[in-house]
């Protein structure tokens, strides 16, 4: 039987603009205009007699046939593109990987070197970054993030979800009551909720943040305890290294829950064989500490 394939830019445009949900951004992507990308669109609808975008205020968004054969057109993209990249270089291509730098520097790092060594055919690009990466993209086949709440069209495998504890260098005593914290440099990423919320629940109250108090990455925020008098919040699994090397101690048995770290990836995107062995490798290293 004779195959009916649509054209081919014109899939491509679609495919493009259901990703970004934008015409404009399809066009960005593919260095083609605004218009160019709704002319394949629309020849691409009155080819297949089906709406696949509608407008809406905001712009235009997928209907419900549309969603569904964008699922299967990106899966199909991303084969031939796999394939394509194999026999053009005789390898697989990379897994690439976007990483907090946190998780990157303090745990990730330090067990990358046994998934290389039992996989030396596999490469790994591997960018140390917390912005917010849309996976839609294809920019990167995973991402690893400190998550608080769940991403839309994205797929989620947890790799540990542990409390947050107050670390410092060693010579800082222990935290006993609200007075310790005054009297310290309150570290934090956020505008200090996180450590308003550790206060209450260790049973101090409500109890007011120093005047010293540094927003920083939580990379950064290692180094400066170690370096000096500040404190802050983080999992024990982080910490393990510096703990042992006796760069920084636990200040509190006081935890409080907080998020957990995942490994996100496209729902709509077909792993390769390379990312699927990658993926079980983590969730199980994950497990074991």
């Amino acid at each position: 039987m004779r195959r009916f394939l649509p054209n081919l830019n014109a899939l491509k445009a679609f495919e493009a603009a259901g990703r970004h949900n934008s015409f404009s951004g399809a066009g960005d992507e593919l260095n083609l205009t605004h218009s160019a990308i709704s002319r394949h669109v629309r020849g691409l609808e009155k080819q297949l007699g089906a709406e696949l975008f509608r407008t809406v205020p905001k712009g235009v968004e997928l209907t419900a046939i549309g969603q569904k054969y964008l699922t299967i057109v990106t899966s199909a993209l991303d084969e031939i593109s796999v394939v394509s990249v194999q026999l053009k270089t005789g390898k697989s291509p990379p897994i690439s990987v976007t990483c907090e730098p946190v998780f990157a520097a303090k745990w990730l790092m330090r067990h990358i070197s046994e998934f290389r060594s039992s996989h030396p055919d596999i490469a790994i690009v591997l960018v140390s970054s917390g912005d917010v990466i849309d996976l839609r993209t294809g920019a990167f086949d995973f991402a690893i993030r400190y998550c608080t709440r769940d991403y839309v069209s994205t797929s989620q495998d947890p790799l540990f979800e542990e409390d947050v504890y107050p670390y410092g260098a060693p010579v800082i005593n222990k935290i006993r009551g609200p007075k310790d914290l005054q009297q310290k440099t309150l570290l934090h990423e956020d505008d200090g909720t996180l450590w308003q919320k550790w206060c209450e629940t260790a049973g101090y109250g409500p109890t007011p943040l120093p005047a010293t108090t540094s927003a920083l990455p939580a990379v950064l925020a290692f180094e400066e305890a170690i370096a000096s008098d500040g404190i802050f919040l983080t999992s024990p699994r982080l910490a393990e290294n510096d703990v042992k090397a006796a760069r920084l101690r636990k200040l509190s048995d006081h935890g409080i829950a907080y998020g957990s770290y995942r490994l996100l990836y496209n729902d709509q995107a077909k792993l390769s064989p390379e990312a699927k062995i990658f993926r079980a490798w983590l969730i199980e290293r994950a497990k074991k500490g």
